[in-house]
């Protein structure tokens, strides 16, 4: 098995996120885009995974889509505990190891919208992150995700750093952050966790900037993350994008992506100025924008 923590300490790394797209013509559209990214020599492309698995058996398809495309990127599949049992766990977990997947990124996953909890035999990723090594061994590299912000239900960033040292401790081999654009934030937490005694390997997760409504979501209303100011700006410089009658204006709209672009550019260089292991950026099964990112901030440009 390839070690993503192991190269992680030695160089950093460059990836991407997918997901299985809901139609045929999503589907079709795919493997070109992986094409394009695969330009970059990602180390790895990881792959979502629906509430219950809703969505699993096209989530499957993609990461051996992925195995199968590019024998040097790594396939990582998302795994959630939301409607799970334990034995629908180790059914899926054993599926995954016959069609040569070998890396997860344990999740407990967001509520779905009236439930009051899991409606599962885990409630939380460390229960999911316990279970995989006790059944499976070393069979998988255990990827859990991080939040600098803190997760939005728990009481404080002490008591979350807390349970991602426990994932550590039962298992977990590096961490995928959750979105975050302030960097004074996300300082105090990179050096937070350290002091905790958390000593996986950071991959840090990017959404790029480039619709305002799209960031405004990701913000408010899953991971309660902070706007910082110089964000709000661009925001503010680009908020009226439609005209009195409602009608969009297409200028005000590229003035915003060029800015936003911008913006994460520099945020991916001073991830990688505080001394992150990788940069991981949310591709929405696209590849134009991800490439213009990157090809912007120098990072294996692709002519």
């Amino acid at each position: 098995m390839k070690k993503l923590a192991a190269i992680m300490q030695d160089k950093t790394t460059v990836s991407f996120e997918v997901f299985p797209p809901k139609t045929e013509k999503g589907m079709a559209k795919l493997p070109d885009t992986l094409e394009h990214l695969y330009q970059f020599h990602p180390e790895y492309i990881s792959c979502t995974y629906g509430a219950g698995g809703n969505n699993v058996g096209r989530n499957l398809e993609v990461v051996q889509m992925i195995r199968e495309a590019d024998q040097n990127t790594v396939p990582v599949t998302h795994l959630t505990c939301i409607g799970q049992t334990k034995e629908s766990i180790r059914a899926q977990l054993q599926a995954y190891l016959d069609n040569g997947v070998e890396h997860v990124l344990a999740l407990r996953g967001d509520i779905p919208f009236g439930w009051d909890g899991t409606n599962s035999a885990f409630r939380y990723a460390t229960d999911l992150v316990t279970f995989i090594r006790r059944e499976f061994g070393d069979k998988f590299e255990i990827a859990v995700s991080g939040s600098p912000e803190g997760h939005v239900e728990c009481t404080s960033l002490a008591s979350d750093i807390a349970h991602l040292k426990q994932k550590q401790d039962e298992g977990a081999d590096y961490i995928i952050t959750q979105l975050t654009y302030d960097m004074e934030q996300f300082k105090y937490w990179y050096d937070a966790i350290r002091k905790a005694g958390v000593t996986m390997p950071v991959d840090v997760g990017i959404m790029p900037v480039l619709k305002k409504e799209p960031v405004i979501n990701q913000c408010l209303s899953r991971n309660a993350c902070a706007i910082p100011r110089k964000l709000a700006e661009i925001f503010s410089h680009h908020w009226f994008d439609t005209d009195p009658e409602g009608n969009e204006l297409p200028e005000v709209r590229a003035a915003f992506r060029e800015e936003g672009m911008q913006y994460t550019v520099d945020q991916i260089l001073e991830f990688i100025s505080l001394g992150v292991n990788g940069i991981h950026l949310y591709a929405m099964n696209k590849w134009q924008d991800v490439t213009e990112i990157l090809n912007r901030a120098g990072i294996r440009t692709v002519l």
